[in-house]
């Protein structure tokens, strides 16, 4: 089987599919296993070298993949040298735990058949074009790149082989019927509970507070009370599509001219093929040709390209760069003209041209209409860059007011009302806005005038000139203004601990019997609910730490609900809940796949501890 797949990898059509597949693995940190180690080498696992190559490639990987996650934010962490050394050490590790892992699927005899890495190869989504191979497409790829089909297919051999030993790992937990039973009364469990409120509000109003308290818990938390600083901002606001004007039709023109290659279709051939293993073999083929034999029929037969002889040589239409050489330098110029034979680096070919599609242009008049918001878009953004650019000027020029900004602009200054972080106006509600309101450049010493901004652009096509107007800095609130706030915090402070401390007696009684303590505090217990674990509210929570009834008498404990109020609980009942299948089967097999990969992690670090790992000079940061 591997022969044939050898040989199977010597096809023009086949090398297009190697080919993208290869450099799909190069770019996710699969085509570490084709980079031989030349030179000094990262890491060597129990005597197998991983190459200085191989960590660069998976290093930029890496970084390639937080910089598209974390976008602006990346370029701060990647001035970080500390952050940059972890990310190296981990792609590094990742590297290892590779090839660990494929070590011990040797070990064990793990393997993958010729036939799943052929079919493997011939499944990947990247080859196809509606479902379907595209010839057309694996050529333009093959023409570009310089691997091996040998060393593809064994690379792929060793991807698959290790997600192989992944699943067996993983798949080998399970649950027994009795346990699984149990968990499922325990998590569908429900409790019927009634509840009694000690509402703190009331007793709220019940408190008294001296002078003493309130100016003693002022100055204990005095930096719970301080005003926001706030800001007043004038701005001139540039929008770049309040500056579009409809294009003239010499612009149009003009445009249209100077990119018409944007709207010309390249000549296009199609052209067919049937290969040959020897030269002999090919000048047979030629010999029938020549006599009249129908090609289709005779790439059926005799083409030992698998792909292209399914359709009776055919390769698709071709634009001049996706075009392999061999097909350019048979110099075919005719609608059904056969070449000779033909040496290839993959054999012999007989190839016809089929087709020929002439180059196209799209008259203006088809194109119209794009073209003008095209012209009428571009000239708008001329005009408000050259905006920006004299605005600019006017801030800096004269920095002590927006005038001369706002007579270059010919746009009226804005001046917006106090605002603070919390709540800036819509119109600057962006990023670089508020960083040029908020981080104090723009704000004078001592209380003196501050400066205008620069241009502040956002979104690419407004832009803001900005200088604060007037500024009120973070400050203490003095005890007058908040003397009533603080009355009314320990007022509640007290209350709830008096709460509290009614509960806890009632609670006693009740669990002692003594079940008018209940009536003596003006309480009763209030109809009752059922409850399930599904709940994430605490007093669920609490619920179902509270032991089963027993001796027919509720159970007792106390909890507090979502406004602050202090709850007693009587749990009268405990009753054993049902589970749909579907959700039973998804609880179970979340419990087992963590579990699986507990076990994959034990694995690992157990090859980890077992293993001879000697670092080189090629794991240093360069």
């Amino acid at each position: 089987m591997m022969d044939n797949l050898r040989a199977a990898s010597n096809h023009v059509v086949l090398k297009i599919i190697l080919g993208l597949i290869i450099l799909s693995f190069v770019l996710t940190g699969v085509g570490s296993y084709l980079v031989g180690g030349n030179g000094d080498y990262a890491a060597s696992v129990n005597g197998q070298e991983i190459s200085r190559a191989q960590l660069e490639r998976a290093y930029a990987n890496e970084r390639s993949r937080q910089q598209q996650m974390l976008g602006d934010q990346f370029s701060q962490l990647a001035s970080n040298e500390g952050y940059m050394k972890q990310v190296r050490q981990q792609a590094l590790s990742q590297l290892v735990d590779e090839l660990l892992l494929d070590q011990y699927a040797k070990t064990i005899t793990l393997g993958i058949s010729d036939e799943q890495v052929k079919q493997a190869i011939f499944n990947q989504p990247a080859f196809q074009t509606d479902s379907k191979f595209d010839n057309a497409k694996y050529i333009s790829i093959i023409n570009n790149m310089g691997f091996s089909a040998d060393q593809y297919a064994e690379a792929l051999r060793k991807q698959l082989t290790t997600q192989q030993l992944v699943t067996a790992v993983t798949g080998t937990d399970f649950m027994l019927n009795g346990e699984t039973d149990a968990l499922t009364a325990l998590v569908s469990q429900e409790r019927v509970v009634r509840q009694a409120v000690i509402q703190v509000d009331a007793l709220a109003d019940k408190q008294q507070v001296s002078d003493d308290e309130i100016n003693h818990y002022y100055q204990q938390n005095k930096n719970s009370f301080m005003s926001t600083e706030q800001f007043r901002v004038s701005y001139i606001k540039l929008d770049a599509v309040s500056m579009q004007k409809a294009a003239s039709e010499t612009e149009i023109q003009s445009w249209y001219d100077q990119h018409k290659a944007d709207y010309t279709q390249p000549q296009r051939n199609r052209y067919s093929i049937i290969q040959s293993k020897t030269e002999a073999d090919a000048q047979a083929v030629q010999d029938e040709l020549k006599k009249g034999a129908d090609f289709p029929t005779l790439a059926k037969e005799k083409s030992i390209d698998p792909i292209s002889s399914r359709k009776g040589g055919d390769m698709g239409w071709l634009e001049p760069e996706t075009t392999p050489d061999e097909l350019k330098n048979a110099n075919l110029t005719s609608k059904g003209q056969l070449s000779g034979v033909v040496k290839s680096s993959v054999g012999f070919l007989n190839i016809r041209l089929d087709d020929i599609q002439p180059e196209q242009i799209k008259p203006l008049a088809e194109v119209h209409d794009v073209i003008a918001d095209k012209v009428k878009q571009e000239n708008a953004i001329d005009a408000y860059y050259r905006l920006q650019q004299k605005v600019s000027e006017a801030a800096s020029n004269d920095n002590e007011s927006l005038v001369s900004a706002e007579q270059a602009a010919g746009v009226k200054v804005v001046e917006t009302d106090w605002f603070g972080q919390d709540n800036v106006p819509e119109v600057l509600n962006f990023k670089p806005v508020e960083q040029a309101i908020f981080n104090g450049g723009l704000i004078g010493e001592n209380g003196a005038p501050g400066s205008n901004s620069d241009i502040i652009t956002v979104d690419g096509d407004r832009a803001f000139v900005l200088r604060i107007s007037d500024h009120k800095p973070e400050a203490e609130k003095p005890l007058d203004e908040v003397r009533t706030q603080i009355a009314n915090i320990i007022k509640h402070n007290k209350a709830k601990q008096q709460a509290k401390t009614d509960a806890d007696y009632i609670l006693t009684a009740l669990k002692a019997g003594k079940d008018d303590a209940l009536k003596g505090a003006g309480l009763s217990f209030g109809e009752a609910t059922t409850l399930s674990r599904n709940g994430q509210d605490a007093m669920t929570q609490d619920v179902f730490t509270l032991p089963q009834p027993q001796g027919g008498r509720p159970s007792y404990g106390t909890s507090e609900d979502r406004q602050g109020n202090v709850v007693l609980l009587a749990l009268d009942q405990v009753k054993t809940g049902t589970m749909p299948e579907p959700q039973k089967k998804a609880m179970i097999q979340g419990i087992t796949q963590n579990n699986a990969q507990i076990v994959f992690e034990a694995l690992l670090s157990t090859l980890r501890k077992e293993a001879k790992i000697k670092y080189g000079t090629g794991a240093q940061l360069q």
